[in-house]
């Protein structure tokens, strides 16, 4: 990249924005993910049993309300794998990854960033948005679907060590799980595009839907 290049890649972009998700937006033809802060994917849902929340749907609509009808202006960060442009933005004069955070809408990236931790602790100690039930972190939301491309009938292991119970689709469509030392675990097999997949625990199995096995 020239000097020029990298001079122009600093400079702000000012527009009006779209909200894609709860931590992506677009100025014009420009897809900007906010840096520092890590939403819930769209479908993810945050909670257990009777108290199940479209919590990747809430912070895509607090986004969208943050930015809408408003000039926004994004200082560009970096850019991501994705070719998306990383970047601070504001509306109304306020810093909206931090007002997602400081809500419990979103976590703070610390794999990229600690501009957010002492927000997202505030919001913790509050137990607000998220914090006020059991969630998975977006990250590790992202991590166990990455076996989605799998062929059809192909068992997949656990991609993480700790997450040992098995979320099983039946032939009647009951999505059960499987605890490491019950009856049918063992001849258990995972087919993801089945949507089979591993949880972490049992609060995260029934958060997403699945009934633990008779």
């Amino acid at each position: 990249m020239t000097w020029l290049a990298a001079l122009a890649a600093l400079a702000s972009i000012v527009g009006s924005a779209r909200a894609i998700d709860g931590d992506t937006l677009r100025i014009g033809a420009t897809r900007i993910r906010l840096y520092g802060i890590d939403a819930p994917e769209l479908h993810q849902l945050c909670g257990r049993g009777s108290r199940r929340n479209p919590c990747g749907r809430t912070a895509a609509d607090a986004l969208g309300r943050a930015v809408e009808g408003r000039t926004v202006t994004c200082m560009p960060m970096d850019v991501d794998r994705y070719g998306r442009t990383v970047a601070v933005c504001r509306s109304a004069g306020r810093d909206v990854g931090e007002e997602l955070v400081s809500r419990g809408l979103a976590v703070a990236y610390r794999r990229y960033s600690t501009r957010y931790v002492g927000t997202e602790d505030v919001a913790h100690t509050k137990r607000l948005g998220m914090w006020s039930d059991v969630f998975q972190p977006p990250a590790e939301f992202r991590a166990l679907r990455r076996g989605d491309g799998a062929r059809p009938g192909e068992a997949v292991s656990a991609p993480n060590p700790s997450c040992t119970i098995k979320g099983n689709v039946s032939s009647k469509g009951a999505r059960i799980y499987h605890v490491p030392g019950g009856r049918d675990y063992a001849k258990v097999r995972i087919a993801p595009p089945k949507s089979e997949r591993w949880f972490c625990s049992e609060a995260e199995a029934e958060a997403a839907g699945w009934r633990p096995a008779r």
